[in-house]
């Protein structure tokens, strides 16, 4: 079992996810499970402002009470 305390950084995550998926995978089977994610398309940032610009404070508690 892993602690909090041994994982510090995305690095550490990464590395013992690959290490958790080759054991378990083997090497080609961890590579065929990493094919399936790829880093997606267009321009988040962009799209962000898209969604964003505009709404105040007020529009964002409007919304979430209409959700409650």
């Amino acid at each position: 079992m892993i602690s909090q305390t041994m994982v510090k950084d995305m690095n550490s995550i990464r590395k013992l996810g690959i290490e958790a998926l080759n054991e378990k995978l083997g090497p080609l089977g961890m590579v065929e499970f990493m094919r399936q994610f790829d880093s997606g398309y267009g321009d988040y940032t962009k799209e962000r402002h898209n969604w964003l610009d505009g709404l105040t404070i007020e529009d964002i508690s409007n919304e979430i009470k209409k959700i409650k």
